[in-house]
């Protein structure tokens, strides 16, 4: 089994595979929000899809390296603990875990040279960080099942 999140997330035999189910866990995540405040990010969400095409599996690509070093200290005191589930785990330190992943797209948000790309993510922001919670237990069983498969 492998030790890191490097090691399970980025190897080059198994990263065509990881970004793949990220952009599904994307896609699912967009699909279950409701109410007034998931149509502002499915409409974000399709803009932005519109803006580029393909910018979901390229943006998971590029970011893969950077979540997975924001999240390395969770994994690590996950495997410590002798953790069976990382989606539990990381929705058990929420408030900690989504402040990580989002320090990482606001870094790159604010290095875009895209106005358009800046515009929508200023707008999806505001509720970033209760979406990425929500995303967590999806999250973490994704990287359960890549890190079972090493």
């Amino acid at each position: 089994m492998a030790d890191t999140l490097k090691e399970i997330l980025l190897d080059s035999g198994r990263r065509p595979a990881v970004v793949s189910d990220f952009e599904t866990l994307v896609d699912a995540e967009v699909s279950d929000k409701g109410g007034v405040s998931g149509a502002v990010v499915k409409t974000g969400f399709a803009a932005v899809k519109k803006i580029k095409p393909g910018i979901i599996p390229s943006a998971v690509d590029t970011l893969l390296p950077d979540f997975a070093s924001a999240l390395e200290p969770f994994y690590g005191d996950y495997r410590a603990q002798g953790g069976n589930d990382f989606g539990a785990y990381l929705t058990s330190r929420s408030d900690e875990a989504s402040d990580a992943l989002l320090n990482v797209t606001d870094t790159r948000a604010e290095k875009s040279g895209r106005d358009s790309i800046k515009k929508v993510y200023s707008k999806l922001r505001p509720n970033g960080k209760k979406n990425v919670e929500e995303a967590l237990p999806r999250l973490g069983q994704l990287i359960d099942k890549h890190a079972a498969a090493v």
